[in-house]
């Protein structure tokens, strides 16, 4: 998988990013189907202090695309909290593409009957 993790108006740390690839690993151990993913770090100058730092989320898997964005006061918490929500949205989709059909009954193999001996 090729991930790009980038900050905005934040430099990442090695801390940063070996937190973020440990915490993805928990996403990756569901669903191995994973092309890229893209993970932006940053800190904006908002009102409310409790969501000042931002982190966002786009993964790239075969058949969809998956975009998660959570906001907190503290960064480690907010690469929590949209790890929490990718893990939710990866296995939905996983449970989806899964399919849960049964065969159609006229194919299915007749249950054996008993067999009553001729008088």
């Amino acid at each position: 998988m090729n991930l790009k993790i980038s900050g905005h108006h934040l430099e990442v740390t090695p801390a940063l990013r070996e937190y973020v690839i440990t915490k993805l690993d928990r996403v990756l151990r569901h669903f191995d189907q994973v092309i890229d993913g893209s993970v932006v770090l940053s800190v904006d100058n908002h009102k409310e202090k409790e969501k000042r730092q931002k982190v966002e989320i786009n993964l790239h898997l075969k058949g969809k695309d998956i975009f998660v964005e959570s906001c907190d006061g503290d960064l480690y918490a907010a690469i929590d909290l949209m790890i929490d929500k990718l893990d939710r949205q990866v296995i939905r989709h996983k449970d989806r593409l899964q399919g849960h059909q049964h065969e159609a009954i006229k194919y299915q193999p007749l249950a054996a009957q008993p067999e009553v001996p001729p008088q």
